[in-house]
């Protein structure tokens, strides 16, 4: 159904993309942003064919449906799509409890310039090893240190940072992808 080089659309999210490869009922494709992402077959839809939609249509197969609805299905609180082949994403927390032994004697000052220098040494180091995709987990607090956080992302050209997933960390955690050249 899709080939090299399709324009599609993600049925249930606004991201669209070119098929890079298809492989089974898994079609990798390239956002406009320069991600690569897996995604099942039915879960995508070709660009700019409308005359194709009456196909589209055709092929649903009723039975399959009423099926899906009269079978409740069990539902988990956090879903999220995982690739046997995907990695887990690496998480950084930079609660100072988790990175010195003992904070006595430190300023805040000091404490907050420890966990910028070690937010940075991760993003170099996700930079230089080609990591697509990284979460910094702050936490709440007063926003201080997702301020620093968000002022040191935003030096950098290549990167996109957003909220994390709220489901699984709450409200004290960034999400960072990279956008990777193609070199």
């Amino acid at each position: 159904m899709f080939n090299k080089g399709d324009k599609v659309s993600v049925l249930d999210e606004a991201v669209d993309g070119v098929v890079i490869s298809v492989k089974d009922k898994v079609v990798t494709i390239e956002t406009v942003d320069g991600f690569v992402m897996n995604f099942a077959a039915n879960e995508l839809i070709k660009k700019g064919e409308s005359a194709n939609l009456m196909d589209n249509i055709k092929g649903i197969n009723i039975n399959e449906i009423k099926k899906e609805k009269e079978i409740p299905k069990p539902r988990s609180f956090v879903k999220e799509k995982k690739d046997k082949h995907e990695l887990p994403v690496p998480e950084f927390d930079l609660h100072i409890e988790k990175l010195v032994p003992n904070k006595r004697g430190m300023s805040n000052y000091d404490i907050l310039t420890l966990q910028a220098e070690t937010a940075q040494r991760h993003i170099e180091f996700a930079i230089r090893n080609r990591i697509p995709k990284i979460v910094f987990i702050h936490g709440v607090g007063e926003g201080i240190l997702k301020a620093e956080l968000d002022f040191l992302l935003g030096r950098y050209d290549n990167i996109v940072f957003q909220d994390a997933n709220y489901q699984k960390y709450g409200q004290g955690a960034t999400e960072v992808y990279f956008k990777q050249n193609k070199s």
